[in-house]
Formats: C-alpha cells, sequence, structure tokens
C-alpha cells in the first residue's frame, strides 16, 4: 500500500455487520432461567433436526436450531411463526427476538449465527472459486488470502466487487484500489454474504492472453486464406 499512514488508515475501519439476505441459513438459539419454559422455541428432537429449508428454488437440510431465510424474507420460528429478518444486521434481528420472547419467558437471552456465509473470488488469484468464511467479518484481503492470494500479474489497482442491491435489485459493480491503504475506510472494505471480487490481470497480461488467444489465431489464418483468394483472382483477372 502506498500510503504512509497506514495504521492510521486502519485504525478508522468500521465494521457495521452483515446484512442478512434470501437463502442465508441462520442458527437461533435461546435461552432463559426456566429451562422449561424455554423448550418449545428451540428445535431439539431428532425430527425437527432434519427440516428441510427452501427458498426460491433452493433446499438444503439444516440442522439444529437451524432456519433458512425465505424468498419473502423471513424464518418461520417456533411459537412466533413468520419473522422477518431479511435485510437486518444480526444484531437487529436480536432486538426484534428479545422484544417478541418478552411475552412468553423473563429475560430471554437470544443468540444468532450465520451458518453459510459464502462468497466467490475470481480472476487472478491463485485458487479462484467459491469461498465459506468460518468468520462473518470477513476483510478484502481476508478473502483475497482465502483464495490463495493475487497473483504477482494482478492489478491491484483494479478489483472489483460485485454486489447485490436490495434499492436497485440488481448487481451493482464497485472498484477498488487495493494499492491505497485508505481501502479501509471504503463502505466496502468488509464484505457481504454473496459478494463477488474479479481480480484484472495488469496489461501485460491482457496483451499476451490476446496474443495467444485461439480465435485470435484463427482469424489470422482466415484472413490470410481471404487474401490468397484475392491476390489468385486478381492474378487470373490478368
Amino acid at each position: 500500500m502506498s500510503n504512509n499512514n497506514f495504521q492510521q488508515e486502519v485504525s478508522k475501519a468500521r465494521y457495521t455487520g452483515l446484512h442478512i439476505q434470501e437463502g442465508d441459513v441462520l442458527e437461533v438459539i435461546v435461552t432463559a432461567m426456566d429451562d422449561l419454559a424455554v423448550k418449545p422455541f428451540n428445535k431439539t428432537t431428532i425430527q425437527q433436526t432434519g427440516e428441510e429449508g427452501s427458498s426460491g428454488g433452493m433446499s438444503m437440510r439444516l440442522g439444529n436450531n437451524e432456519y433458512q431465510v425465505t424468498s419473502e424474507g423471513y424464518i418461520v420460528f417456533p411459537v412466533l411463526g413468520n419473522v422477518y429478518c431479511k435485510g437486518m444486521t444480526k444484531q437487529q434481528l436480536k432486538t426484534e427476538f428479545d422484544n417478541r420472547l418478552k411475552q412468553y419467558l423473563t429475560d430471554p437471552i437470544v443468540t444468532i449465527r450465520h451458518v453459510n456465509f459464502n462468497i466467490s473470488v475470481l480472476g487472478d488469484v491463485g485458487a479462484p472459486g467459491q469461498k465459506t468464511s468460518s468468520t462473518e467479518r470477513l476483510n478484502v484481503f481476508q478473502a483475497l488470502a482465502l483464495a490463495g492470494d493475487m497473483r504477482d500479474s494482478a492489478d491491484r489497482t483494479k478489483v472489483k466487487l460485485i454486489r447485490y442491491s436490495e434499492e436497485s435489485g440488481k448487481d451493482v459493480t464497485y472498484s477498488l484500489d487495493l494499492s491505497e491503504a485508505s481501502i479501509v475506510n471504503s463502505p466496502y472494505y468488509y464484505l457481504q454474504q454473496n459478494d463477488i471480487l474479479y481480480v484484472e490481470p495488469d496489461r501485460n497480461k491482457q496483451i499476451a492472453a490476446n496474443t495467444t488467444n485461439p480465435n485470435r489465431a484463427l482469424l489470422f489464418q482466415i484472413l490470410g486464406v481471404a487474401i490468397g483468394l484475392v491476390t489468385f483472382v486478381i492474378a487470373i483477372a490478368k
């Protein structure tokens, strides 16, 4: 990073938490002083553990106390029914649970964890592909580390972040310059669920790729044949 005030820049980095999306799997555990009263709010039996979740055509086997966010943006929770959570952070959802559970429990404690935090890293990296992080607080550099780091030929000034926008209803692309320490102040420094990072190769590698592109070679062959035919026709005409 070219900025000499790197430590000062890093100290300004702010993590606002993940925003829950359709298809997310959340582990929700409710505890309280009264063990008997809290039982209806936790899936603990074998039959419940095998429950299937579905969202927009996606389905998976859910583990104990796990819930998948539906395409409508809610999870189906015991006793409480539908709990809307799409777009919320874990803390906001925890507050929602606290308020609703107080009707049934005294001093309930709710623990929420993302089970399937996935991002994709593509382009000029050591091991491109979809990556699952064991931590929810994942920044750009940690994501690149999961993908084997950027290759020497990668352009660190042109890393693309593709993120779905709830406001526009479509994917939005942002350009990140990882050569500047101020990147840690970017609202895109910490990744969200299903983010895609694309690392472009530098200009020299792009030129080399175009030079060795088999389609390019085929084009030259066709062009050569066409020139030969034109030359032959002109020779005959003379």
